[in-house]
């Protein structure tokens, strides 16, 4: 949409193919439908919350960054709000807020839509792009043509990765697509009566042999089988690189990360003292959440009706090394139809990162997730996104 817009911008007849009834399902899901959009920080400082290939986004976000991006929606009477870590949401909270924006946009810049039709097919001559076969038969004959097709994430919104494979039979690199800010699977049973029980500010400490990673203190979320939220979408990446090369890979989650191990010892002999006729379950409602205790107990092969005045200088080691670094093992990720977005796509060594043009096939422009692309949560890859559609559509446009 914002490739479509920016070309009709210029002057250019333009037509959007679209197989979906509407645009834009996938960008109602996007920050639990309030949608992030983008992330108020400065250009450094963006670049790096991308997991390899940022400084390919210069060119871009030198054409079309935070501010014009923020710019394009409050001239058109949305209003913004900036909140914690420089996350930018429309302040109505509704991820329909922005599409309604683009649509209008699309309209009043009388954009040609074809709307659930698919593109079969990509006409070239000499490396040159000269039609698009439509699955409709309809032939469109062009000479520009911007693939904006999305990876593989959230498939059920139509990104199926067809674009992906075309680029592919037209002779360019893919990079393996794997999934990005997803969800971490464990192998013990007992996460599932966790579920849905969030833990705040805590740390994570990811460790593979030779290697380990360790968070900022944040949130994390239980799911049926596994681990979810910030903390673990931000890490998730290089988890899956991890466990991509047959490692066993581990999570510790230190509950108390504002605690060294020696104010931790001295606040459970306080609890201890303060409590030497109740038994362990009841004392741990001091330090942890209600639903963790039993499993907490389990793991650590503590005896729950054992009075605080029995607790063994041995079992306070425990008990402590426990609140410190509670610990799973991972075994695997959510599909990557279900992960937030797609890691790899095609390769940036056949784009040309000034225009977003295909450096293979003439008239052949790429942007946003199908791209080799991927940042953290935060409103960073729907920048990314909005960027290299708008220079893709301005360069289509001009040359």
């Amino acid at each position: 949409m914002m490739a479509a817009i920016r070309s009709r911008q210029l002057s250019q007849d333009v037509s959007l193919i679209e197989k979906n009834p509407l645009p834009g399902k996938k960008l109602l899901l996007t920050g639990k439908g309030r949608c992030n959009l983008t992330n108020d920080c400065d250009l450094e400082d963006f670049l790096s919350r991308f997991s390899a290939n940022g400084a390919f986004l210069r060119d871009a976000f030198n054409k079309f960054f935070v501010k014009e991006l923020m710019d394009f929606f409050t001239r058109r009477g949305l209003q913004l709000k900036v909140e914690r870590q420089g996350r930018v949401f429309p302040v109505c909270d509704r991820s329909s807020g922005i599409l309604d924006i683009l649509r209008k946009e699309m309209e009043k810049n009388k954009v040609k839509t074809y709307y659930k039709t698919g593109l079969k097919d990509i006409v070239k001559e000499n490396s040159r792009v000269k039609a698009v076969l439509l699955s409709d038969g309809k032939i469109i004959h062009t000479d520009k043509v911007i693939l904006a097709t999305g990876g593989l994430s959230y498939a059920f919104t139509g990104s199926t990765g067809e674009g992906i494979k075309l680029a592919q039979r037209l002779g360019h690199n893919i990079i393996a697509c794997r999934p990005g800010l997803v969800p971490l699977e464990v192998k013990h049973e007992c996460v599932r009566e966790l579920e849905g029980l969030t833990l705040k500010n805590i740390r994570l400490k990811f460790f593979t042999p030779g290697k380990d990673i360790i968070s900022e203190v944040g949130e994390l979320m239980f799911t049926h089988n596994g681990i979810s939220g910030p903390l673990v979408l931000t890490l998730s990446s290089r988890i899956v690189d991890w466990l991509a090369a047959k490692k066993e890979v581990f999570v510790e989650i230190d509950l108390k990360p504002a605690l060294s191990p020696e104010q931790l010892e001295q606040r459970l002999l306080r609890d201890l003292k303060a409590n030497p006729r109740k038994g362990l379950k009841h004392i741990l409602k001091e330090s942890l959440p209600l639903r963790l205790i039993d499993v907490f107990i389990r793991l650590g092969e503590l005896d729950p009706e054992k009075k605080g005045n029995q607790i063994t200088q041995g079992e306070r080691f425990k008990i402590g090394r426990l609140l410190k670094a509670l610990s799973f093992e991972i075994k695997g990720t959510l599909p990557l139809e279900e992960a937030m977005v797609t890691r790899g796509g095609i390769s940036l060594k056949d784009i040309d990162p000034r225009t977003m043009e295909s450096r293979i096939i003439k008239g052949l422009y790429f942007c946003g997730e199908m791209i080799d692309l991927d940042a953290d949560t935060g409103g960073f890859n729907l920048q990314a996104a909005f960027s290299t559609g708008y220079l893709a559509g301005e360069s289509a446009a001009q040359t």
